[in-house]
């Protein structure tokens, strides 16, 4: 038996590649099913993410070549196309690097927790499709304890690793309740769409998306039960703002120091907090003179950042020796399994002469044979018939010179 673990991810494949291979959700009971029919593979779970596909089996060889051609046929690509950019692990370092993947030790922005939810869908789509058995079932049980384990004893997840995190942990600093405030966000990219998703998992208020393109900012608004402007309508919500974040493409400030002012008056000076992530500013650098404004730049939030990622490298130091450990806790129990089947055996075998043993024992009280002369030659017969074997081994063992095998023997019985 051996584990498998061979894939792509953005470190070893460009975006093109990654595209051809990834397995969308509603595809992959299918392909796992037709994974499992592949010789030599007995179990298999696939973790298909924008970053990543990497297939977790079990397998009965160490030839690789089946699955190479399962998913070059699947996939309708020529293995070399592919195999270039494969990494592939066997056994004890395919276990560390599942434990490692779960937590964000190998994603892009170290320690991200969405990797473990990722993994944990991996586990559940396996286990309704039916290609899971005993080991992986056990090891993605393991990996999710690894994770859990390397949360709760670093810190690793503990500080925000991007600009926008770091803003959302900044305003809810500032502010007691994110629930109570609105949130005024202005662009539609890929910043403005991560801080939106951030604050509405924390709970904001009211988030406004404001765009020169207002179909943009529909779209995004929708997604977080938002109300989307156009950029001309900004002077008129502005007010509204306890929260403003800023990131377009503009080549001049969408927001000076009068605009500010007067929304500061509209508001009756309650403060107002503001993130300005564009380069160049989309507001102002004066609006920071404005009594009642929390001005912040990308600058200011970036140095939080790097400081927030040497801290999570020092808590990955700590993670990898907690793996270490993990690892070997599994690769234990592994180990264990092959002496399942001789304590089967073991078992079936003593059962047998207790079930023989005891219908001879009920065939004699039947015939009138006083109880408790039953139970004597029960107890008796029972006893040498299961030590006969063993001794007869030890026997010739001694006479062989097989000290080990007496050794180990009075280790397993635990004789003095």
């Amino acid at each position: 038996m051996t584990l498998i673990a061979v894939g792509i991810n953005y470190n070893t494949a460009p975006v093109a590649i990654r595209e051809r291979l990834a397995f969308p959700a509603e595809i992959l009971d299918n392909t796992l099913k037709n994974l499992s029919d592949v010789r030599d593979i007995s179990e298999a779970a696939i973790l298909s993410t924008c970053n990543r596909t990497e297939f977790y089996c079990r397998t009965d060889s160490d030839d690789q070549t089946p699955l190479i051609e399962w998913i070059a046929d699947t996939k309708i690509i020529t293995p070399t196309d592919f195999t270039p950019y494969l990494y592939s692990y066997k056994d004890s370092q395919s276990i560390r690097h599942m434990f490692r993947v779960a937590c964000g030790l190998d994603s892009m922005i170290l320690g991200e927790p969405q990797i473990l939810g990722q993994m944990k869908t991996a586990y559940h789509a396996a286990s309704q499709a039916g290609t899971l058995g005993k080991t992986l079932s056990k090891l993605f049980q393991h990996t999710f304890s690894a994770a859990k384990k390397v949360r709760t004893d670093t810190a690793i997840g503990s500080s925000p690793v991007s600009v926008a995190f770091a803003a959302v942990q900044l305003a809810q600093q500032i502010f007691d309740k994110l629930s109570e405030q609105t949130a005024l966000l202005i662009g539609a990219g890929e910043t403005i769409e991560l801080t939106a998703r951030h604050l509405f998992q924390h709970g904001i208020g009211r988030i406004i998306i404001a765009n020169r393109t207002y179909d943009k900012a529909h779209a995004l608004a929708a997604q977080f039960n938002g109300y989307a402007i156009s950029l001309s309508e900004l002077p008129t919500h502005l007010a509204e703002a306890d929260i403003v974040v800023s990131s377009t493409a503009s080549q001049l400030p969408i927001l000076g120091k009068g605009r500010v002012e007067s929304a500061i008056k509209k508001r009756k000076h309650k403060p107002m907090f503001m993130v300005d992530l564009a380069v160049p500013r989309d507001i102002e650098a004066e609006v920071e003179q404005l009594r009642d404004v929390y001005l912040y730049t990308v600058d200011d939030l970036q140095n939080t950042v790097n400081q927030n990622m040497d801290s999570r490298r020092r808590a990955a130091e700590q993670a990898e020796e907690i793996i270490d450990t993990q690892v070997e806790h599994f690769l234990a129990w592994l180990r264990s399994q092959g002496a399942q089947e001789t304590i089967r055996d073991f078992r079936i075998q003593a059962e047998m002469t207790r079930d023989e043993v005891l219908q001879k024992a009920l065939t004699q009280l039947n015939n009138g044979v006083p109880s408790e002369e039953v139970l004597q030659r029960l107890a008796h017969t029972l006893t040498n018939k299961l030590i006969h074997t063993p001794c007869a081994q030890l026997r010739d063992a001694g006479a062989n010179e097989r000290h080990d095998l007496i050794a180990a023997s009075r280790e397993i019985f635990k004789l003095r």
